[in-house]
């Protein structure tokens, strides 16, 4: 059983940084594509970054601002956001998909505001 838990969310003023987490366990990160994926109020969920052995995709609005990373000994992917925007405020989910499924945490909320 795959299980995806995300921390590292909160509130963040504009130009601040946060870096996410996703810890995954029943599956090995660094064997499978993984991705962050965003979804304000009132909007489609959209992919932010992936990581895919050693390549790494990220959506235009991000480039330059935010990295997605993983640390194969903790099992875990990030996501560190600099330069935070107010439209950067999402609840984030990070998804793994292994084998034709794809699993998805629960997702973690940020908000930048002051």
């Amino acid at each position: 059983q795959v299980q995806l838990v995300e921390s590292g969310g909160g509130l963040v003023q504009p130009g601040g940084s946060l870096r996410l987490s996703c810890v995954a366990s029943g599956s090995i990160v660094s064997l499978y594509p993984m991705g962050w994926y965003r979804q304000a109020p009132g909007k489609q969920r959209e992919l932010v970054a992936h990581i895919s052995g050693g390549n790494t995709g990220y959506v235009d609005s991000v480039k330059g601002r935010f990295t997605i990373s993983r640390d194969n000994a903790k099992n875990t992917v990030y996501l560190q956001m600099e330069s935070l925007k107010a439209e950067d405020t999402a609840v984030y989910y990070c998804k793994l998909s292994r084998s034709g499924n794809d699993y998805w945490g629960q997702g973690t909320q940020v908000t930048v505001s002051s």
